[in-house]
């Protein structure tokens, strides 16, 4: 999988033909460049079936100005390449990068990183003109993304903060979940809901990058299990082989189990949610039960939201599922 999002195939990439010197060290960076950055939408035409988003954003970006925004959807929607590609097209490449700071908020979520990086980075003052000769919007961008990951102490700071430096900055907050965002910071924020995609979409994108890098490709590559898989859903198979490693009460098959499916790349945090839909609806287990196995969930989910070990914190879940199974 490694291979195939960073094109290192080696089997099934064609050779790249030799360059000039004078552009070798940027071929090279082309070449080592992950496909998810490489094929990133540029412009706001690149963005893939968020048709309503994209007509309004443009109509803003027009006037040459944003409001606040608040983007939420399923993950892998184009949230944040919607913004990227909004924000290339206001100040242009060589503007771009003074003009954004892009903070992961479930990384950095704390009260002090709204009075350090993002205040600090508010109050600056911005000038100039783009190489075009077309003036420069007057106020810089911040991203949050996974916002929904925030303190609600670190989120009535931002509030504050977007108040008091309107002038010179605006706000897109990127999240999963807009119930897990404070009411003061939604009223202030335009809000977009990004749609999961079609299989159809993704697999035009998928073909057409394969014909850019090269890649050959069978007709199957177009299966739903792949799909799955790049949109990071736990296919069903896998989630009732760990189902069945917890009925057997075999702490040795369980743990392969877990081994396994964190070494193929799937992450906690999708096996929390689709394991939490299976346990409420068992049929063999009484609401005592169910009731210890989603508040151990709860606590997984908040142990990898602080980065806590992917592999300790299924493990131990999997150890409460397992006590409750063995109880029937």
């Amino acid at each position: 999988m490694q291979a195939f999002l960073k094109g290192a195939g080696a089997t099934s990439i064609k050779p790249a033909k030799e360059k000039a010197a004078g552009s070798s060290g940027e071929s090279k960076k082309q070449k080592s460049m992950p496909w998810v950055e490489k094929y990133r939408p540029k412009c706001m035409d690149d963005v893939a079936f968020q048709e309503e988003v994209v007509s309004v954003l443009k109509k803003s970006l027009q006037g040459a100005d944003l409001p606040n925004l608040l983007f939420y959807g399923p993950p892998g929607t184009g949230k944040t390449s919607t913004i990227l590609a909004a924000a290339r097209e206001l100040f242009g490449p060589e503007l771009y990068r003074q003009r954004i700071l892009e903070l992961n908020a479930s990384d950095e979520r704390g009260i002090q990183v709204v009075r350090e990086k993002v205040k600090n980075f508010a109050q600056l003052t911005v000038a100039g003109t783009r190489s075009d000769g077309k003036t420069a919007p007057p106020f810089k961008i911040i991203i949050l993304d996974e916002a929904d990951s925030m303190t609600n102490a670190a989120q009535a700071a931002l509030r504050r903060t977007m108040e008091k430096e309107s002038r010179t900055t605006r706000f897109c907050l990127i999240c999963n979940y807009i119930s897990r965002i404070i009411e003061p910071l939604t009223s202030r924020c335009s809000k977009f809901r990004f749609k999961p995609l079609a299989d159809s979409v993704q697999e035009r994108r998928l073909l057409d990058i394969c014909e850019k890098e090269n890649v050959t490709y069978t007709d199957e590559v177009g299966g739903c299990d792949n799909f799955h898989f790049l949109s990071q859903v736990i296919s069903a198979e896998m989630i009732d082989g760990l189902i069945a490693a917890c009925y057997s009460s075999s702490f040795e098959k369980l743990e392969t189990v877990v081994k396994n499916m964190i070494n193929e790349g799937h992450a906690a945090t999708q096996l929390i949610n689709q394991l939490h839909d299976i346990i409420i609806d068992k049929e063999d287990l009484n609401d005592k039960q169910k009731s210890a196995i989603t508040e151990k969930l709860a606590e997984v989910d908040k142990c990898l939201a602080d980065g806590a070990d992917e592999f300790l914190q299924v493990i131990g879940l999997c150890a409460v599922i397992m006590q409750q199974f063995t109880q029937n």
